[in-house]
């Protein structure tokens, strides 16, 4: 008679899987490069240097009744979604938002999405077709990038130098050169730019992009995606961004606006014409495949936008701009204390603004970027050290974030605190203390 009994469990084993080895592993080579992440949360009493809340709007009274408002409107308004906007998640109040959002600024037709990031990875990973080509700026955020190894033309995407019209120049020549489908206007080419870059807080040279574009492809197949991310609500006419700044909404194929940054919420939107948003809505996987947002969040965005649009943001824009102006000069002055940029730069210490920037973010490089953000954070001013792979290798640093909400004597405070900070490596440095770069140096 065969024998029923189950066979014995396995013992459980006393070494670690290989999955477990393989993950430990990857977190320990982080820990020594100095790369290794974790979620922290800001002191309650810390003075904001980091956030993207440029306009100073998630604690605003005018956005909280704006948005209170609005929910009272809505006094039978759902708390939930109820699924894809292809299914229970659509309704006559988000479709009435893209349409005036998109009219706003100055766009044919917009499609709502879940973040910017879903946005980019959607918009980039299904348009480009086989046999296109995607020339990126160097910058790009990495949604971008995940976008273009999911489409079709994963394997045709070309990097030019940031913010370099000559160097974009020479890649799209090249392309149209070695690529006759290009050449003969049957192949299309996407080049990706941001409006303000988000590490860096420098602004495309978007003038310069477009008519470069428009002269190597003059058969109306270069296509240009500008992500506003960063620029919405601090730049253009009542804060519509760049694009609409520099009066190129006709000449810009495809343009993404996030609500998570001077908005104070949540969400994007891709301007495109209809056609274009057809497309998306029939391939793009993040819109098909994501449980869209509930109204909470779009009467946010609304909220947002009424602000925008009643021009009662714009006194924090310009009081933005103001701020700018004030940490440059401020930085230019402590630069000079130390014997100028060029020094401080050649040891190392840190390297500020040549000139002034068209966007409230600072990068302060520094090969002490942790050292530096600790310094201050114990100050009570909230910055973050930024390292690679987030930046390039060789760009490590602090990112100092302005908002309308700050005011002089908090400028002040932290560049005083920088200056403390570089009184102290100097003098280590002069007493001929050898000093390597924290990325240098191992930390288990």
């Amino acid at each position: 008679m065969p024998n029923l009994k189950a066979p014995p469990s396995p013992l459980p084993s006393s070494s670690p899987s290989s999955l477990t080895t393989t993950l430990t592993t990857a977190l320990h080579i982080r820990r020594q490069n100095s790369t290794y992440r974790t979620l922290t949360i800001p002191p309650p009493d810390s003075i904001d240097f980091s956030s993207n809340d440029f306009l100073s709007l998630s604690h605003s009274p005018l956005l909280r009744t704006a948005f209170l408002s609005e929910l009272h409107a809505h006094p039978a308004f759902p708390v939930g979604s109820g699924g894809s906007r292809l299914l229970d998640g659509n309704s006559p109040y988000a479709e009435a938002l893209e349409r005036s959002t998109a009219e706003f600024h100055g766009a044919e037709a917009g499609l709502l999405c879940n973040s910017g990031y879903d946005a980019n990875v959607g918009l980039f990973g299904c348009v480009p077709q086989a046999g296109d080509v995607v020339v990126w700026d160097e910058l790009v955020h990495a949604s971008v990038r995940e976008g273009m190894r999911l489409s079709r033309a994963a394997g045709r995407t070309v990097m030019f130098r940031h913010n370099d019209c000559a160097d974009l120049r020479r890649v799209l020549t090249d392309v149209r050169g070695k690529d006759e489908k290009v050449r003969d206007g049957k192949a299309s080419v996407f080049v990706a730019v941001e409006a303000i870059y988000s590490m860096d807080g420098d602004l495309v040279p978007l003038k310069r992009v477009v008519d470069v574009v428009d002269e190597v492809l003059p058969r109306g197949n270069g296509h240009i995606i500008v992500d506003e991310a960063h620029s919405t609500g601090v730049l253009g006419p009542l804060g519509k961004g760049l694009v609409c700044q520099e009066g190129l909404e006709n000449r810009i194929f495809a343009r993404l606006h996030t609500f998570g940054k001077s908005m104070a919420c949540s969400g994007a939107i891709i301007l495109c014409s209809p056609l274009v948003r057809s497309y998306l809505i029939n391939y793009s996987r993040p819109v098909i495949y994501t449980t869209f947002m509930p109204f909470p969040n779009l009467a946010a965005i609304q909220a947002s936008y009424s602000l925008l649009k009643s021009g009662e943001a714009e006194p924090l824009a310009a009081r933005l701009h103001e701020l700018v102006q004030i940490l440059f000069h401020r930085l230019q002055a402590l630069a000079a204390k130390f014997g100028g940029v060029e020094s401080l730069q050649r040891n190392g210490l840190l390297t500020v603004p040549s000139e002034i920037p068209g966007s409230p973010v600072f990068a302060l490089l520094t090969d002490h970027p942790r050292s530096l953000a600790t310094h201050c954070q114990k100050a009570g001013y909230m910055v973050r050290a930024v390292v690679p792979p987030t930046v390039p290798e060789g760009t490590s640093r602090i990112r100092v974030c302005l908002h309308a909400g700050n005011n002089e004597e908090q400028i002040e405070g932290i560049c005083s605190e920088i200056e403390k900070w570089l009184t102290s490596w100097c003098a280590r440095l002069q007493c001929g203390e050898k000093v390597t770069p924290e990325k240098d140096r191992p930390r288990l």
